[in-house]
């Protein structure tokens, strides 16, 4: 047999060996009955009187309660499925409060104890399948009901509908914004469905209760889960809040206002009654103020002109009340400038480094990392300067030095000059050889070169060395560019024989 910690009322349903003798232990959370069950908290306590309650709290389908007596004083607990007395014929529910607290809930909701109705017996197996096919047809019900309404034009909305335990009578809920006629839509709904009807209108509250949904706060509407009873809201409670009249914030999924506008109205009350009036005026030197704005969370009230309503002066209440005080002896308060205390800004510590990007990443890793990326960017912003700047700037360049003219050359013997042609071939021979051989020994040097080369090359290095130990001359123009002398023509000295 089902435990009853559904709403629904599926016997299929079991909690396992969670399911104990005083019925489930996870009622509160099993399924989405949570709203129904009550806590006993004096279950375990007991009962110093000799007399015993007989009293018993059953729930049913949409959040339906009633109060009924065990008078075959039949063992039950909390979750056990009962048949009880129903006009006409019996209904099927599941066992929610049982000892001394229902004398209190009775208590709590004025029901008389005169008017309970009689508990039959525990439910059986035959009560159960009626019960659970019954359940099974609701669903359908309900759409061919809404399609009657819609055919017959009437301005309503089915919202549920309930079978009674005995399949004797189905109650069909509804929602509408002004009275309907619906007798003949009870006769259609009496020949489709062959049997008793009963029509009972709720709030849309209620109707949000039963479908359900997420609230702009990001959790379960209060009135699907816990909330039972419903107080007026009204767009005052949204003004002591300081809150803007806006519609679609202020608004539920019902399309009223939102319930949680009444939990915190107590406590902002509380808060308001320390603070002057928000009519009051101030009569300065300057001229009268008026208040514009209340911070109940920071207890300041904002001030400004009559005449200059853009700027606003915010004082302490303490302050407020001294200048009402002083306005009441019949003395002018000081100009609102003068009263205004400048504050300063505190600097705020970051001790957990929640602003840190970085606070989870390896601090060793990152820092060697960001030298490596630091030398780079160095190098290059060095040398992109080096670029960048002209070239009489560069000092680590030294200036080309100007070679010497070359002497006009004198003829030589024949045999000179085929020894000069000999060691010029015998060089390019052993620079093929070097060539072949990519790495020569290191001891190896390369022979001394010619006469020809010697005389002129060694003076020019020598000439050179001594140059570039000198200070740097710098390059007036830098723009100008130096060009290399080019050495004179040959004199040929047949010719000039010949000519003369």
């Amino acid at each position: 047999m089902s435990c009853g910690c559904k709403t629904s009322g599926d016997s299929t349903h079991s909690c396992g060996p969670k399911k104990t003798a005083s019925g489930c232990e996870s009622v509160n959370t099993c399924g989405n009955s949570y709203k129904l069950s009550v806590f006993d908290w004096l279950s375990n306590i007991q009962n110093p009187t000799s007399d015993r309650c007989d009293f018993v709290e059953v729930r049913f389908k949409n959040e339906r309660k009633a109060f009924f007596k065990n008078v075959n004083n039949i063992p039950l607990h909390i979750g056990s499925v009962v048949t009880v007395e129903s006009s006409p014929g019996h209904d099927v529910g599941v066992v929610s409060l049982t000892g001394e607290l229902v004398k209190i809930q009775m208590k709590k909701k004025r029901a008389p104890e005169d008017a309970a109705l009689k508990i039959y017996r525990q439910a059986n197996q035959k009560d159960l399948e009626v019960w659970q096919e019954a359940r099974k047809k609701e669903e359908t019900i309900k759409v061919e009901a809404r399609k009657i309404s819609h055919r017959l034009g009437l301005e309503m909305k089915i919202t549920d509908v309930e079978y009674q335990g005995d399949a004797s009578k189905v109650t069909f809920f509804y929602t509408a914004e002004s009275r309907v006629d619906f007798r003949l839509l009870i006769k259609e709904y009496a020949s489709t469905f062959r049997t008793k009807i009963d029509m009972k209108q709720i709030g849309f509250r209620q109707e949000a209760a039963k479908v359900g949904g997420i609230g702009s706060c990001g959790r379960e509407l209060c009135c699907s889960t816990w909330l039972t009873d419903f107080r007026s809201v009204n767009t005052n409670v949204a003004r002591y809040q300081q809150l803007s009249i806006n519609p679609q914030k202020l608004a539920g999924q019902c399309g009223k206002l939102k319930c949680c506008l009444n939990y915190e109205l107590d406590s902002y009350l509380d808060a308001l009654s320390h603070f002057p009036s928000s009519s009051t005026t101030l009569d300065t030197e300057k001229g009268r103020a008026f208040c514009i704005k209340i911070d109940v969370f920071k207890k300041k009230m904002w001030f400004a002109y009559v005449d200059n309503s853009m700027a606003w002066y915010d004082f302490d209440i303490d302050l407020v009340k001294k200048l009402i005080a002083q306005n009441k002896k019949g003395e002018k308060a000081p100009p609102l400038e003068d009263l205004k205390v400048p504050e300063f800004a505190a600097t705020s510590v970051d001790l957990i480094q929640e602003n840190s990007v970085d606070r989870f990443e390896k601090k060793g890793r990152n820092n060697r990392n960001r030298n490596q990326n630091q030398g780079q960017n160095n190098n290059q912003n060095r040398n992109n300067g080096q670029r960048n700047k002209p070239r009489g700037e560069r000092p680590d360049r030294p200036e080309r030095a100007e070679r010497p003219e070359r002497t006009e050359r004198t003829e030589r013997p024949a045999e000179e000059r085929n020894s000069e042609r000999n060691s010029g071939r015998n060089q390019q021979n052993r620079n093929q050889n070097n060539q072949n051989n990519p790495r020569p020994p290191k001891n190896q040097q390369p022979k001394a070169q010619s006469e020809k080369t010697e005389r002129p090359e060694r003076v020019e290095k020598v000439e050179n060395a001594v140059n570039s130990d000198k200070p740097k001359a710098q390059n007036p123009n830098p723009n100008k560019k130096n060009f290399k002398k080019k050495f004179p023509p040959k004199k040929d000295n047949n010719n000039n024989n010949n000519n003369a």
